[in-house]
């Protein structure tokens, strides 16, 4: 079995490992985008105007509702086609462009992301203190000092375990990428498989290394709740 994980010709242990790289690449840049997207949903959500309340809310409430799959191949397919669309538009005499599948998934994945994290940090914003907020504007705190330097630290510690259990299932949601062909650990282990005829043994180690990060993220993501509930007293 071991020689099926060999380098060079007589294996498969660098392709599983170059499509492993992609997942985690695909993982961490999509994250960020998320959270911008979650930051932007809650405020909007949060906001005393009409319009951003609704387009806050809407956001959420579609991106939650919809299949990951789905949305993937909305964006791959949409973004391409409005693409070459304007290209055509702006320069008749231009050929087509294919629109990266690593592109799409990271704004696909983020975007289902930024509305599950808008919901977690709206919540999170909601068990604020206010009596905090107007404690530092009463010794002279600008709206931005007052987010900055009270808000935001305690946002960040209620947000953080909701956050966490986003980012384990976004993580193990890259593997809906494999089906626009990027080339990352699902899609190579799939072609392992088809080549070899040993489904078994190629799903198993998919299924152990995508635990392997779980359990890693969870080990993080503890480190990271213990500081930033450090100073806190427990009942």
């Amino acid at each position: 079995m071991f020689e099926l994980f060999a380098y060079g010709d007589a294996g498969w242990g660098d392709e599983i490992l170059r499509g492993l790289a992609i997942t985690v690449q695909l993982a961490i840049v999509t994250l960020p985008v998320g959270l911008a997207l979650g930051f932007v949903a809650a405020f909007c959500s949060l906001s005393r105007l009409r319009p951003l309340r609704f387009l806050g809310f809407g956001y959420t409430t579609i991106m939650r509702g919809l299949p990951e799959i789905l949305t993937l191949f909305v964006v791959y397919n949409g973004v391409g086609l409005l693409l070459n669309s304007a290209i055509r538009w702006w320069n008749p005499d231009s050929g087509a462009v294919n629109f990266s599948p690593f592109a799409a998934g990271v704004i696909a994945l983020g975007m289902v992301f930024g509305a599950f994290a808008g919901e977690v940090i709206r919540g999170a914003f909601n068990s604020l203190d206010g009596g905090q907020v107007e404690a530092g504007r009463a010794i002279g705190m600008n709206p931005r000092m007052v987010f900055f330097r009270i808000q935001l630290p305690q946002l960040w510690r209620f947000a953080l375990p909701g956050l966490g259990n986003l980012w384990i299932n976004m993580l193990k949601d890259t593997a809906l990428v494999s089906v626009i062909a990027l080339d990352d650990l699902m899609r190579m282990t799939k072609v392992a498989v088809g080549v070899t005829k040993q489904p078994f043994t190629f799903y198993l180690v998919a299924c152990l290394i995508f635990w392997a990060l779980c359990l890693l993220s969870e080990l993080v993501l503890a480190r990271m709740e213990k500081r930033a509930n450090r100073g806190i007293r427990r009942a």
